[in-house]
């Protein structure tokens, strides 16, 4: 039975603007996203990986209008979230929610966990009162808290206890799409692996589909259903988990993969040093964006920009010369 499509994203772009001068013109742009197109499917893991900068984080806040896309497309079960208004976004936020990067900053000091986690359930009318203090209580136990940490204040825990607080207000409205922008990489190591197997479980119990954002592809590696690799606002490969790790295509992936350690101390590979540095997104540049920095680099690829071309067994890559021979 083929998968159904829960997210599509159509050449998404987003750029910031940048002003100058005495009257605060726009002088230029910061191409941050630039004609990003991918989809999710329902119960599915889309890995997004790349450079810190490189507009992943964008991806995700402009999918759920946190940040408004510049142009493009983005069809969540059909419906074009780009066209809505304040009032119907809003009510589709209750299928669409994120997990943010930093637990400190993403809890209000102020407001107890009960309150944090139950303000969705007010704001959308599911519970009040008695009714809301079971459901909040009920969700904390789900993430492996306990139900009187309700009274508690965020910064009487641990960072790792704070991630899970947030977890526990994303899924607080049984949503369909959770963007977890990095949600382990503040995290030590020890509590990223039981962070992400309370993601694993949540998943498989609600039926959730992710969107992962990350720069760690052990971690990706571990969750991932499919991983796209991001470089400079678009993406330049995409492929199941396996197929991507096992064989990538784009000389960017091979140089991210060769940097990941290998456990096994008797296990050497190649090391792909880059050379330079990430261009500048306010003027990336002309063919391929990667060409800069590329071992493998020909006249064209400094003149044209390459197709994000199928290559069978839904592996996807912009290179001019992939697959290899």
């Amino acid at each position: 039975m083929a998968a159904e499509t829960l997210l599509e994203v159509n050449n998404l772009k987003k750029y910031f603007p940048i002003k100058g001068g005495v009257f605060s013109q726009t002088i230029g742009y910061v191409y941050a996203v630039d004609d990003v197109s991918f989809t999710v499917d329902k119960g599915e893991t889309l890995g997004l990986v790349g450079e810190s900068g490189c507009g992943k984080s964008t991806t995700g806040r402009s999918i759920l209008r946190l940040i408004e896309p510049t142009d493009g497309k983005i069809y969540f079960e059909g419906q074009d979230v780009t066209a809505l208004d304040k009032n119907a976004m809003r009510s589709l936020r209750r299928e669409m929610q994120i997990i943010f990067q930093d637990p400190y900053a993403s809890l209000n000091p102020r407001m107890t966990v009960g309150s944090i986690v139950g303000e969705p359930l007010e704001i959308h009318k599911i519970a009040r009162g008695s009714e809301k203090t079971e459901r909040v209580a009920s969700l904390l136990q789900k993430v492996g808290l306990r139900a009187e940490d309700m009274r508690k204040y965020p910064h009487e825990f641990s960072g790792g206890q704070r991630q899970r607080i947030g977890i526990a207000r994303a899924i607080a409205l049984n949503p369909k799409l959770i963007v977890c922008d990095e949600p382990v990489s503040a995290l030590d190591v020890s509590i990223q692996a039981q962070v992400i197997n309370l993601l694993e479980d949540l998943q498989e119990e609600f039926g959730l589909s992710y969107l992962f954002i990350a720069h760690n592809l052990n971690v990706v590696e571990h969750i991932s259903d499919r991983v796209a690799v991001m470089y400079l606002g678009q993406i330049v490969e995409l492929a199941p988990d396996t197929d991507l790790y096992n064989d990538p295509q784009h000389p960017y992936t091979e140089a991210l993969l060769s940097a990941v350690p290998i456990p096994d101390p008797t296990v050497t590979k190649k090391r792909i040093i880059l050379e330079g540095d990430v261009p500048s997104p306010i003027d990336p540049p002309s063919g391929c964006h990667f060409h800069t920095r590329c071992m493998y680099k020909e006249k064209i690829c400094e003149e044209e920009a390459p197709e994000f071309k199928h290559i069978g067994s839904g592996h996807w890559v912009a290179c001019h010369f992939r697959p290899k021979a």
